[in-house]
């Protein structure tokens, strides 16, 4: 009943549809009483709505195996963004509206951790410099995603937009110290295993 009230929460902010404890309800077989019992509040409910869009993108990235290649991980890791976005188009929208309070900070922060580490398996592996710092690099490439992400998830431009992930993370990662060609093969091959165009 919690996640049938997330998702119809969501569903009713993509449509435009007021939400009220009534309209919540309304059709799910349940009283307003509900909204109290699994949230505590109308605001708890917004706060599990929010918290919803981070956790199942951690939920993606715990699946992603890690390879022997952090340059491709982190670009997997950029490519699953862009699909969970894709995916769930309406908390996407939510995850990022700061005027709601998380339920769990910590567990959103721990998202960007897996592009933290990648980033460190690539500059103690020789693909980054030695001073790249990997929470910058991290914080960096998710932009990319993010970017990309809101203008085709929720945007104006078409899918096929996403594309540009590959060559704006190969640039960012030749910055950061990589081999053009080597970095560009690991960036496609993280593209293309993850890719969110079907």
């Amino acid at each position: 009943m919690r996640t049938l009230l997330i998702e119809r929460a969501a569903h009713m902010l993509r449509t435009r549809e007021p939400i009220t404890l009534r309209s919540l309800v309304a059709g799910t077989g349940v009283s307003t009483m509900a909204v109290y019992t699994y949230f505590g509040s109308m605001d708890g409910m917004w706060k599990a709505l929010r918290q919803e869009g981070f956790t199942r993108l951690a939920d993606r990235f715990a699946t992603m195996p890690v390879s022997a290649d952090p340059v491709r991980d982190l670009a997997a890791l950029v490519t699953s963004y862009l699909g969970n976005a894709l995916d769930h188009p309406d908390l996407y929208r939510v995850m990022f509206d700061a005027s709601v309070d998380l339920e769990d900070l910590a567990a959103a922060d721990a998202t960007l951790e897996y592009l933290v580490q990648a980033a460190l398996r690539g500059r103690e592996g020789g693909r980054f410099r030695p001073d790249v710092e990997p929470l910058e690099l991290a914080t960096q490439s998710w932009t990319v995603g993010h970017g990309l992400a809101s203008l085709v998830a929720g945007g104006p431009l078409p899918v096929a937009t996403l594309e540009h992930a590959v060559p704006m993370l190969t640039a960012l990662f030749v910055a950061a110290g990589d081999e053009p060609d080597r970095c560009h093969a690991s960036v496609e091959l993280g593209w293309n295993e993850n890719r969110p165009i079907r």
